[in-house]
C-alpha cells in the first residue's frame, strides 16, 4: 500500500506540477513580473541617497534577499516550487479518501480535489486575496495563521455538511464555515499598493484558476493512476 501511495503521488504529482508551471508561465508569471517594475520603481532612491550607498563604485542593496534572475532560471525555480505543492497536493489527497475509506476513482478524486480546492483556495481568498509584489498587507503571521485556521475551518464544515443528514449538525458546520470570516482576516491600517488596481484584480483572478485547476489536473491524476496500481491478483 505504501509504495502505491507514493507512485501515484508523486507521478500525478509531477504531471499536474509540470503542466501548472507552464500554464503560469504564460498567466501569472508576465503579470508578476510587471508588478515588479512598479514596486521597483516606487523604492527607487533619491540621487543623494543612492550617491552615499557607493562605495568603490558598487551599490549596498539592503534588506532584499536573493531570487532568481529572469529568464530560464526564474521558470526552472519555479517549475521546482509548482510540483512540490502538486506532490504535496497529491498526498493529501491520497491520505484523505484513505482515511475516510472512500473509494479512489477518478470521479471521488476530484469530488476531494475541488472540495480541497475550496477550502485551501477559495475560502482564505474571499479574506486575503493572492497578492502581486508591492501589494499592501498586514502582519506576516497573522495572515498565516488566519488562513491556516480557514482553511481547516472550511475543510471541516465541508466534511461534516456533506458526511450527515442531521439538520443541527449542518447548522453548526455553515456557522464553523463562516465563523473565520466573521473575525475577519488581518489587513493593513491603510490599503496602498504600488501597482495598478487593473492590474492587482487580474493577477487574483487568474492565480485562482490556475490553483483550482492545480487541485483538479491532481484530482483527476490521482483518480487515474490509483486503479493502474493495484496489486494483481495472485493465481
Amino acid at each position: 500500500m505504501l509504495a502505491r501511495v507514493l507512485k501515484v503521488g508523486l507521478l500525478a504529482g509531477l504531471f499536474a506540477g509540470l503542466a501548472i508551471a507552464l500554464l503560469q508561465q504564460a498567466t501569472t508569471t508576465p503579470l508578476i513580473l510587471i508588478a515588479e517594475t512598479y514596486e521597483n520603481t516606487s523604492i527607487a532612491k533619491p540621487a543623494a541617497t543612492a550617491a552615499a550607498d557607493h562605495h568603490d563604485g558598487h551599490v549596498h542593496e539592503h534588506g532584499e534577499g536573493w531570487k532568481p534572475e529572469d529568464g530560464l532560471p526564474r521558470f526552472f525555480f519555479t517549475t521546482i516550487a509548482t510540483v512540490a505543492t502538486a506532490v504535496g497536493i497529491s498526498f493529501l489527497l491520497l491520505a484523505a479518501m484513505l482515511v475516510s475509506g472512500t473509494a479512489i476513482d477518478r470521479q471521488s478524486s476530484l469530488a476531494w480535489a475541488l472540495a480541497g480546492f475550496v477550502a485551501a483556495g477559495l475560502a482564505p481568498a474571499a479574506g486575503l486575496a493572492p497578492e502581486l509584489p508591492g501589494s499592501a498587507g498586514g502582519d506576516l503571521a497573522s495572515r498565516q495563521i488566519w488562513w491556516i485556521g480557514t482553511a481547516f475551518a472550511t475543510a471541516a464544515a465541508l466534511w461534516l455538511f456533506l458526511r450527515t443528514d442531521k439538520l443541527v449538525i449542518r447548522l453548526a458546520a455553515i456557522v464553523l464555515l463562516a465563523l473565520p470570516h466573521l473575525i475577519g482576516a488581518p489587513h493593513p491600517h491603510a490599503f496602498e499598493s504600488k501597482v495598478p488596481a487593473e492590474l492587482a484584480a487580474h493577477f487574483t483572478a487568474l492565480s485562482l484558476v490556475v490553483q483550482g485547476l492545480l487541485w483538479v489536473v491532481v484530482g483527476v491524476g490521482v483518480g487515474l493512476l490509483w486503479p493502474r496500481f493495484a496489486p494483481k491478483a495472485s493465481a
